[in-house]
Parts: structure tokens; sequence; C-alpha cells
């Protein structure tokens, strides 16, 4: 549509003809702006489709002009003569155009937000949860009035369907445009109040609860949406929205996600990274205790920060078997004060260990004291004023001048 629009547009462009046609140019352009934002918009396009260019004149009958036809330039746009093919819609009888079925207008899906956990991602996840939504009166079935009853014209809007209103655009900027009518709700017609249907009460359609399952796949992520189709709203002479959840995930206590994988620390005591272990290192999303075997002296000594991959740990890849990768960072937890009771197995720890790097040495050397519970809270905070640099030699008010060589 928008392409066929853009060679409309281009072809009518007063710029691209001969200066004796711009004024019919000017108005084929306008009539091609006008039936591009008429197809664009689902409302416009409805009142199209069920009352004609009719819902779109004004209260004096005044639409693009009597020189143009519009639904002629809508054929033509996008029908290339005959309907509207192009587009798949049909143009209403006594238009000009060849009738064809018109396909019902989609009514607005229904967006929702599912907050959900890392867990039921990791694993999948089926939800059973009641729905209200409205559905057409089966009584009168979705007409609003009782059986034989007779509509008469809606007074509001005159029997398009629609009215013109005002938007604003700006400060102190308003533009017209076509809004549904409020009172008949589009159609045209209403019923009397004692014509309408008892069931309904007129408005066609009525409140029912549904109990609906939604389904959330091994795998999915963040932001995804789980679409229930034709699961909202309901309403006469047109087809059902969807039910659209998008999908929000909780912050996990132990795991961070990153696309298909996954990161969680892991704490290993300082005799565990010294000398390595053998155990279950923490529990996976679906329950399953993941052990680590990290023998001495094969394994390399563990290191604060140090990252374990872990391949086919991650999270499920949705339509797969396949998984993303675990990754473990390693916090070492060091020993308490005071853990070592017995100070005669410090020798024998400095004979073990390894030996300390070959002692800094400096001609000058202070022995200088420190708070082993400081931290760096106060880094920077010692700077009094927190100017430029002053040379302390210049005298207020002076000058400085570089000296003569």
């Amino acid at each position: 549509m928008q392409l066929k629009y853009h060679e409309a547009a281009l072809s009518s462009h007063p710029d691209k003809v001969p200066e004796d046609e711009r004024t019919t140019a000017e108005i084929k352009f306008k009539a091609v702006g006008q039936a591009y934002d008429i197809l664009n918009d689902d409302d416009k396009r409805y009142l199209y489709d069920t009352h004609g260019m009719s819902a779109f004149e004004g209260p004096q009958g005044a639409g693009m002009g009597a020189s143009v036809d519009l639904e002629e330039m809508l054929s033509q746009m996008f029908g290339m003569g005959g309907g509207m093919e192009g587009m798949g819609e049909g143009i209403p009888p006594g238009s000009g155009g060849v009738p064809r079925p018109r396909k019902a207008r989609k009514g607005a899906n229904d967006e929702q937000t599912y907050n959900v956990l890392l867990d039921e991602l990791y694993k999948g996840k089926t939800a059973k949860f009641s729905s209200r939504k409205n559905i057409i009166c089966s009584h009168c079935k979705g007409t609003g009035g009782k059986e034989k009853a007779k509509s008469k014209q809606c007074a509001s809007c005159q029997g398009r369907g629609s009215k013109q209103g005002l938007r604003s655009v700006g400060p102190g900027l308003v533009a017209q445009e076509t809004v549904l009518c409020s009172v008949c709700r589009g159609t045209g017609s209403i019923f009397k109040d004692k014509d309408r249907c008892k069931k309904c009460k007129g408005n066609r359609v009525v409140e029912a609860r549904k109990v609906l399952e939604l389904y959330i796949p091994r795998g999915s992520r963040d932001g995804d949406k789980i679409v229930l189709e034709g699961e909202a709203d309901q309403e006469p002479d047109q087809e059902p929205g969807d039910i659209v959840f998008t999908l929000d995930e909780a912050q996990h206590d132990i795991f961070h996600r990153e696309g298909a994988d996954l990161s969680a620390e892991i704490e290993v005591t300082l005799a565990e990274a010294l000398c390595g272990f053998s155990r279950v290192v923490l529990k996976h999303l679906d329950g399953r205790g993941i052990h680590v075997k990290h023998p001495q002296p094969i394994a390399r000594v563990l290191k604060p920060g140090q990252v374990l991959k872990v391949a086919g740990e991650g999270m499920p890849l949705k339509k797969s078997d396949a998984k993303g990768d675990l990754y473990l960072v390693v916090k070492v937890s060091f020993p308490e004060q005071d853990w070592l009771e017995q100070h005669q197995a410090i020798p024998r720890l400095l004979e073990i260990l390894p030996k300390p790097a070959e002692p800094i040495k400096a001609d000058i050397i202070d022995e200088v004291e420190y708070d082993e519970t400081a931290s760096l809270d106060g880094f920077g905070g010692n700077d009094q004023d927190g100017g430029a640099w002053e040379d302390e030699d210049v005298d207020d008010g002076a000058e400085a001048h570089c000296a003569q060589q």
C-alpha cells in the first residue's frame, strides 16, 4: 500500500507536471493523500467500508470537492481498475467500482504484562487464568434491538457513523479528524429505549467469563510476546483482537542471564582454592545439583574472580534440545580473624606456601601505621579547597613572569 501511495503521489505532484496542469494535479495530489490516510487508519477504513465516502463529508456535505471522485481514486491507486484488488478489500456498492467481499475489521488487541520467574522460563510453564471480556449478545445476535424492531438514524452523526473532531497537534494548533460516533458506535443507527434488547440494553455485547490457558515455551526471554489469538473483546461486524502478554522476567537471586547463557557466583574456601575440592557447588534452576570436581595437584589454584565455564548448562534454546553455557565466577572466602588458634602452625604454613617476592630496596625506609578496617569510601576526601595549584611564592595581586634567560 505504501509503495502504491508513493507512486500515485509522485505522478500527481504539482511540481512534476506542466504549469497549465498544476491546478488539476494539486486536487488529485490531495485526494491521493486522503485516500492513503483512510486506508492506513483502521477506524477510518472501517467507516469507509461500511458507509462509503459519506462518512467523511462534513455537516454541509463538504468533502474533497465536487471535482474529485475519491472512491474512483482508491480504485485506481490500489485496484488498478475494478474494486480494490491490490488491497484485498471491496469498494462499497454504488461507489463506481466492482463490489468485493469485505474483510472484517480487526478489533484492538488487549496488551498485558505477565510477570515470570527465571525458573519458569528455564522449565517452561502452562498457566490457566480467568478472563472477563465482551462477547456478542446471543439474544439479539449483536443487533442491539429486539426481534423485528427497526432502528432509526443516529441524530448525533446523521447516520454516517462518524463525526468530525478536533485534535491538538501542538501549542495553539489543532487538526480536524474523523472519529467514530460515540452514540451509535459507528453503526449510524440506534434503537429507541423500548426497542432495545433486554439482555445487552442495546450495547450489542455482554460481559462473559472464560478460562484461558497460557503456554510459555522453555527458553523464552524477557520481552517475548505470547499471543492468544481472537481472545480480546468482541464487537459486531469485526474480527476479535488478540490478548498479547509481554513477559517480564524477575531478577534472580543467584543466576544472571545473558541471552542463552547463565552466570552464577560460587563460594570456595581458601583451603579449597589451594588444595582442590569435589562437591556440589550450587542448585540449578530445575533443582539439580551441579557437582564440580577440582582435584589437586592436577587442577590449578583457584583465584578470586576466576571463571569456570560449564558447557551446555545454560538456558534452553527454543524449538531445540541445545542449551547455552553456564559461567561460574569463583569467590574465595578467606578465614575470619583469629582463625588460627595454634600459633605454632604459622611457621609450618610459611614453609608450605609460596615464598614472597624479593624485598623492595630503598635508600630511606619509613615504618608506618595503618587502619586495616578502612575502605575507599573516603578516598579523595582530603582535598581541602578542590582548586587549582597555586604558587605560594607569588604575592596576592602580583602577576607571575617567566625569568629571562
